[in-house]
């Protein structure tokens, strides 16, 4: 029973939807700690949302590689738009979340300290939002198209 169980879950284990989820998940709780932070100065707020961050930038290249996977694999490759948007999404993704976290590494205090770069920082974060939500709406786009195939 045992064995058989792993053999299902290794049949139908994937990786992408996973690692998707994962990161596209814990942005939105990330922007929710820092705009806590805002109006409190509660540096707790602020010190989860850099654990957040360096948690998504660890998940986002598991996205990515599975995600460039299945897209080979699946659509051999297809040029079509939504691949096209989905990898520059990503690739925005990665850009702000190592600008995020490389000016919070610097700059430990960037929040209580205000200025420019505290503006980057957050102008950073927030900017990830919209992208995780579009890059879920693309994904959820392609994942609909191919249930609707399979029940043809």
């Amino acid at each position: 029973m045992e064995f058989k169980f792993i053999k299902e879950l290794k049949q139908s284990f994937m990786l992408h939807p996973i690692a998707a989820h994962f990161s596209n998940g814990v942005v939105p709780v990330a922007v929710l700690y820092l705009l806590l932070f805002l109006p409190t100065g509660d540096p707790f707020y602020e010190r989860t949302v850099i654990h957040l961050l360096v948690v998504v930038l660890l998940a986002v290249p598991f996205s990515f590689y599975s995600g460039i996977r299945d897209w080979k694999r699946k659509y051999k490759g297809a040029k079509a738009p939504v691949f096209q948007k989905k990898i520059r999404l990503s690739i925005l993704l990665s850009v702000l979340c190592v600008l995020a976290v490389s000016i919070r590494v610097a700059v430990p205090g960037v929040m209580q300290e205000g200025g420019p770069l505290a503006w980057m920082y957050a102008a950073a974060l927030f900017a990830m939002l919209p992208t995780v939500v579009l890059l879920g709406h693309h994904g959820g786009k392609l994942a609909a198209g191919q249930r609707s195939e399979r029940f043809r």
